[in-house]
């Protein structure tokens, strides 16, 4: 007697989804299953969050350096003052961490305190550590529901524990990932940080600049000391590569005070 094989739907075949020529469903899952629970949620207003992976708490890069002092004291080999040396930019850099808990927590306080318990306005982050957890963090201790759009990576970045349960995606493409972060976004605070934030910074820049994104995005670069060593945008002007008036694209701000202040007006309007 002939056993029928069971066919496998293209749809349910795991083989066919992973192959290259499945990209575009691949490409559009990424699309079609974020917006379906945001809609779920009824989210349509994000403040955006971007800054290194790398920074750490103050408490953290304390106890980092505490440790790192006392095995060097022990054993003062090269590899060890360096390794000090880089903590103690670690202890520097974390004021940034403690100031992106605060600043997160006060705009999602305000957001309850508008909503009068309802959250209109989300805090969202890449979703991994560093600034993204800082930013998590304290949108979490405000006792508000923030989002945490992760992204797989070969040194597999885990998401931070602080993105509400409902709120953790997982992206394969950069550009799918990018396009949700732009989509929702009322605003965007650019912490400091490596290539990546270099990068969503730039593209953001860019589509504003073209009017590929025409809503009003305030853009904040926080940490000016960090920033204007980074980046010469005057000397863009200067040479003529930029336009002066694309100076005005964005806004340096120092403090989670001064960030909060500026964005207040802005968001009570579009959130």
């Amino acid at each position: 007697m002939k056993i029928k094989k069971k066919m496998v739907k293209s749809y349910k075949n795991p083989d066919f989804l992973s192959s290259p020529e499945a990209r575009p469903i691949r490409i559009l899952s990424e699309f079609i299953e974020p917006q379906s629970r945001f809609k779920e949620q009824d989210i349509n207003s994000t403040v955006v969050f971007f800054g290194s992976a790398r920074i750490k708490s103050r408490e953290d890069a304390k106890k980092e350096l505490k440790e790192l002092v006392e095995i060097t004291e022990k054993n003062p080999t090269p590899e060890n003052e360096q390794a000090l040396s880089l903590s103690r930019l670690h202890l520097r850099l974390s004021k940034y961490y403690e100031d992106a808990v605060e600043l997160s927590r006060l705009i999602t306080a305000w957001s309850l305190e508008k909503g009068k318990g309802k959250q209109n306005c989300y805090i969202c982050s890449g979703g991994g550590p560093g600034i993204m957890e800082a930013a998590n963090k304290g949108a979490h201790l405000a006792k508000g529901k923030s989002i945490g759009l992760n992204i797989s990576l070969p040194m597999e970045q885990e998401p931070n524990p602080y993105i509400s349960h409902d709120l953790i995606m997982e992206f394969h493409y950069f550009f799918m990932r990018k396009y949700w972060f732009a989509y929702l976004a009322k605003a965007l605070i650019i912490f400091p940080g490596g290539f990546g934030t270099l990068d969503e910074l730039m593209e953001l820049l860019t589509l504003i600049q073209t009017r590929k994104i025409e809503k009003d995005l305030p853009i904040l670069i926080f940490g000016q000391d960090y920033w204007k060593e980074i980046i010469d945008f005057e000397a863009m002007a200067r040479w003529g590569t930029i336009s002066p008036k694309d100076l005005e694209l964005f806004t340096f701000v120092n403090s989670p005070e001064d960030a909060f202040n500026l964005l207040k007006d802005h968001l009570e309007k579009s959130c």
